[in-house]
């Protein structure tokens, strides 16, 4: 999976966009970002002051990556449970980042201890799905607070409302997916 820079920065610039029109209740410009209509699963992630300030989106290809980017966008911006809605004020202050998913794929394992294997911190994203809930983590966050695989899957199950070690139930479906990254920081 590959990604141009001059695409990444035109869905930064659509991210960023889809937040300020809401406000004024109008819908984003999409003309320029028509050629990225391939659906695709997508992440938008919101921080202010390098603390997370909400974190949504989409991880099966169900949207055009471009629709995707707009609903992901607005959706962390103003209905992220975890956080109160962001206000016109306070956007200059938020840096947006961008996930572009892989499709996820189960990790097929016949012991627990088989994920330590299979799971590459840095490049793995989890999703979990179990009878009692379910869960996502992008890659970064396990470099981001440095996990090792075990810690990793841990938090997935925490994040899913489920036990600490339900990762270790094989009734409990574990999928993985890579991202291509980049953030309003690094593209210029």
């Amino acid at each position: 999976m590959k990604m141009e820079k001059s695409d990444k920065k035109l869905l930064l610039e659509l991210a960023r966009e889809s937040i300020k029109t809401y406000f004024q209740k109008k819908k984003p410009n999409m003309s320029k970002v028509k050629h990225l209509g391939e659906k695709q699963g997508v992440f938008v992630t919101l921080h202010k002051n390098n603390d997370l300030r909400g974190c949504i989106g989409f991880p099966m290809p169900v949207y055009p990556l471009n629709m995707a980017i707009v609903e992901s966008a607005r959706s962390a911006a103003f209905h992220d449970p975890r956080f109160p809605p962001v206000t016109e004020k306070e956007l200059k202050d938020i840096e947006i980042e961008i996930s572009v998913l892989t499709v996820p794929e189960e990790i097929k394992v016949s012991h627990p201890s088989d994920y330590k294997k299979k799971i590459k911190i840095g490049r793995d994203g989890l999703i979990i799905n179990g009878a009692f809930g379910s869960g996502l983590l992008l890659p970064q966050v396990a470099t981001e607070n440095n996990f090792n695989v075990e810690a990793f899957l841990n938090c997935l199950c925490q994040k899913a409302g489920m036990s600490f070690n339900c990762w270790k139930e094989l009734d409990n479906k574990i999928e993985k997916f890579e991202a291509i990254i980049f953030n309003e920081g690094e593209i210029e």
